[in-house]
């Protein structure tokens, strides 16, 4: 290889911070340390939302029932989640990142790309990811493992293999040797029914995976097919995509006639976050911020905004954005807009908003958003929601 092509080649961090809730609960318990823990809500009802090593040792896992975590381990703790909290120490981290980093993607909650191609001519890429992952651990206290490799694929799959709080750096020439050895559960995008596709036709380690024939893959799962077989082959062209608050999912309305009827728009609002965080579940994304936006009939626009910890759930961002309204129409003028943007946003589930002692509604927005999917986003929708949309 020449030297041209070694400066060109891709060197991205992956950085992953381990059991994320369960660590941010130890920094204020230190008792937690070394024991069995589980997030989520504290009735056998609820699920598991997060849970330490030593609990998985005994078999438990995400979104595993409470009362089957208990069972397999009756010493397990139990803690109730506070997502403000992780929402917070997210963001120090963030923060952290973005005051070193070139250029970084939050993926998540508790993960992060970071492209540092070129830096080699300056720093180091090896010895400047070692000093971010340091100074993030010293200055949050939170474990955090970190993979360093060509692409984004690699550098994931070398974090899970660093965990727990270590660091992987895996050069172009070391990809293959990595990578075949692995079970191909390792790779991301193979869910539950893909691995089971694919042991199906005797695959088990992404060696295997990689020496099937592409066109064999392509004819088994399409498009998809062809994706996971340049991962099992490390290659990844996938970019890592710019990280902004500014990121956001909007809608507003322009009355057709200027209106003080704030019956109508409150129902209104509901009906505009109703559908922009459907769009938001459906991109698998968490909002952190929320912006009303009024627009006076003397053209006199004003906006407020308010914080909040990661969510998707319509009930938590519909409480706000009404509070938000109550707060921000004080003029008592008439009103020609109003709007709504969620922004902040980064990756993530149903999971993460789920520390409440009601699994019922995780699986009503599931089941919710299947419908939605399947038969548009109006399929199912609140009364007054549907009512305003008609009128």
């Amino acid at each position: 290889m020449t030297i041209d092509a070694k400066q060109m080649e891709k060197q991205i961090i992956h950085m992953d911070l381990d059991t994320f809730f369960v660590s941010v609960e130890r920094l204020h318990n230190q008792k937690l340390i070394g024991k069995p823990v589980v997030i989520g809500g504290t009735s056998d009802r609820s699920v598991v939302a997060s849970c330490s090593y030593e609990a998985r040792q005994f078999g438990i896992h995400s979104a595993m029932p409470m009362k089957m975590a208990r069972n397999l381990c009756g010493d397990v703790i139990v803690i109730r989640g506070d997502m403000e909290e992780y929402s917070k120490y997210s963001k120090v981290v963030t923060e952290i990142i973005a005051e070193d980093a070139p250029l970084f993607e939050k993926a998540s909650i508790d993960e992060h790309y970071i492209d540092v191609t070129g830096m080699d001519r300056f720093y180091g890429t090896l010895k400047w990811s070692q000093y971010l992952r340091k100074r993030i651990i010293r200055e949050t206290g939170l474990p955090i493992s970190m993979g360093l490799s060509v692409n984004k694929t690699v550098s994931k799959i070398a974090t899970g293999e660093a965990k727990p709080n270590g660091e992987l750096y895996i050069t172009n020439e070391n990809t293959q040797p990595f990578l075949f050895p692995l079970s191909i559960s390792k790779i991301p995008m193979i869910g539950t029914k893909t691995y089971q596709i694919l042991r199906s036709m005797g695959i088990s380690t992404i060696r295997t995976l990689a020496q099937i024939p592409l066109e064999m893959m392509e004819k088994v799962m399409g498009k998809n097919g062809i994706i996971i077989w340049k991962k099992a082959n490390g290659i990844d062209t996938t970019p890592v995509i710019p990280y902004s608050e500014r990121q956001s999912i909007s809608t507003e309305t322009t009355f057709e006639t200027d209106t003080i009827d704030i019956h109508h728009m409150k129902n209104l609002l509901i009906s505009m976050v109703e559908d922009i965080s459907f769009q938001l579940r459906k991109k698998g994304k968490l909002a952190s911020c929320i912006t009303v936006k009024i627009r006076y009939s003397n053209f006199d626009t004003h906006t407020m905004q308010r914080h909040i910890p990661y969510t998707s759930f319509d009930h938590i961002l519909i409480k706000n954005t009404q509070e938000l309204f109550e707060r921000l129409y004080t003029r008592r003028m008439l009103i020609r807009l109003i709007g709504v943007k969620l922004s902040g946003l980064v990756g993530g589930t149903h999971q993460v908003n789920m520390f409440e002692d009601t699994p019922e509604m995780l699986n009503l927005y599931m089941a919710m958003d299947k419908m939605k999917k399947k038969y548009g986003s109006h399929a199912v929708e609140r009364a007054v929601g549907m009512r305003e949309r008609r009128e």
